[in-house]
């Protein structure tokens, strides 16, 4: 149970797209499956093998704007990542009530905006796929301001674009990480997300209390008196 939000406090709601709006299944089946089964059979090597060849340098990039680019992966892999997460578009799907969520805060009059890692090149598949951009103020990545949002950079540049006030700002995201990144800066108010992949179940939040179903947190808007 997501505890009562002051959103008479709240005027700016920032938003993670991938396992936070976006059912996380499709990024970790490009990551986890479909990328080193392709890399095994560009190399002629088993799956096992290929997995053992990427791993430690998903672990170098992780966390960096690197490990979002298209265009890195690309070129260090010799793989058209582009085409290949096109083949597997149709696994781009809504997390359960979101887009009622985001309709909510519109509603109520928040400033929503979109604030992701992904890649434009990315975003822009998704956005073919789900009818997400005109619930959004304003759809940001990371790669607009050259920093990741586990960096603080990233957190400053988004203040200078925005001229938002952390303090009346509420953050989701599926990234703990990300969600710490964020609270360091000052962001006010922060949820997490319990199960960002359907597949995969529920994931342990830590410290940060979890978005369960979307629905409860429609609930908690319209029940609050402006």
């Amino acid at each position: 149970m997501i505890a009562s939000l002051p959103w008479s406090e709240i005027d700016t709601v920032l938003l993670d797209m991938d396992g936070t709006l976006l059912d996380l299944h499709f990024d970790n089946h490009f990551w986890l499956d479909l990328l080193p089964q392709r890399y095994a059979e560009r190399h002629g090597i088993s799956r096992a093998m290929a997995e053992l060849e990427l791993a430690p340098l998903f672990n170098e990039h992780e966390g960096k704007l690197t490990w979002y680019c298209l265009d890195f992966w690309t070129r260090e892999l010799n793989l058209p990542i582009r085409e290949m997460k096109r083949e597997i578009a149709d696994l781009i799907a809504l997390r359960p009530a979101a887009d009622e969520f985001l309709a909510a805060l519109r509603h109520a009059g928040k400033r929503v905006v979109l604030i992701t890692n992904a890649h434009r090149d990315s975003l822009s598949l998704k956005l073919e796929r789900i009818e997400l951009a005109p619930w959004f103020d304003r759809l940001i990545s990371s790669h607009d301001y050259g920093f990741p949002k586990e960096q603080a950079q990233f957190w400053h540049a988004l203040k200078t674009d925005l001229d938002f006030d952390p303090t009346t700002a509420l953050f989701i995201d599926d990234s703990l990480p990300v969600l710490r990144s964020a609270r360091a800066y000052g962001i006010a108010h922060l949820l997490a997300i319990s199960e960002p992949d359907s597949r995969r179940g529920r994931k342990n939040t830590e410290e940060f209390t979890a978005v369960d179903d979307y629905l409860e947190l429609i609930r908690n808007l319209q029940g609050f008196s402006f």
